[in-house]
């Protein structure tokens, strides 16, 4: 099962605006956004993804929502290759949480819980990381950008407080950190190969590159 949320659209950075916005206002009123269901623990367990699961080639990320340079590929670097290479249909992206902390936890736990927004809401959790992460009371922030998304607080509660969906993100990042050798983030798995750091551009192109021609 993936959770996949396709594009990202042309009024994205005006819904980045308007989640700081929400952040900012956190304590003082309580958005009127439309609500949704909460996925179910089983859908919260799936794939985040983006881009054509048809791709030849598929880059697996891991990182960890309060890691100022994850946070940076995905402002920075994140775009270039999504335009080239995924909106293409050249490669497909897989996002594994990898938290280095509880509020990095807290927080993948609450994008999970979103369902099929899940990507959206993880990159928009890293477009605003500064707001959140270092925010008086970061949990009510995340209520704040959860209920961007059709979670309640009350969603959020149950969410971060389900045993069944910590484990499994726990051992999803054991796992990847035995099996790579994953020690900080963002680090990336490209055909079975360890890239460690955020790298610039020319250094995924490259990688993607070769990657793509030996698929073909």
């Amino acid at each position: 099962m993936s959770i996949y949320t396709r594009n990202f659209g042309s009024s994205w950075t005006s819904r980045v605006l308007m989640a700081r916005v929400l952040v900012a206002l956190a304590f003082f009123l309580t958005p009127t956004i439309a609500s949704a269901q909460m996925a179910s623990i089983e859908q919260a367990k799936g794939d985040i993804t983006l881009g054509s699961a048809d791709a030849p080639v598929t880059l697996h990320e891991y990182s960890s929502l309060t890691c100022p340079h994850c946070a940076n590929f995905h402002k920075d670097t994140l775009p270039l290759i999504k335009k080239e290479f995924i909106d293409t249909g050249k490669v497909r992206m897989i996002f594994h949480d990898f938290p280095l902390d509880g509020l990095a936890m807290g927080a993948t736990m609450i994008a999970r819980c979103s369902g099929e927004r899940a990507y959206d809401f993880t990159d928009m959790l890293f477009q605003t990381q500064a707001d959140w992460r270092d925010s008086q009371n970061p949990l009510a922030s995340l209520i704040a950008l959860a209920r961007f998304y059709g979670l309640s607080g009350e969603d959020v509660k149950s969410c971060v407080g389900n045993q069944d969906l910590l484990k499994y993100v726990e051992n999803k990042r054991d796992t990847a950190s035995a099996q790579y050798k994953i020690q900080s983030t963002p680090s990336f798995v490209l055909n079975g190969k360890l890239i460690e750091g955020s790298q610039p551009f020319e250094n995924f192109k490259e990688a993607l590159d070769k990657a793509l021609a030996a698929a073909n």
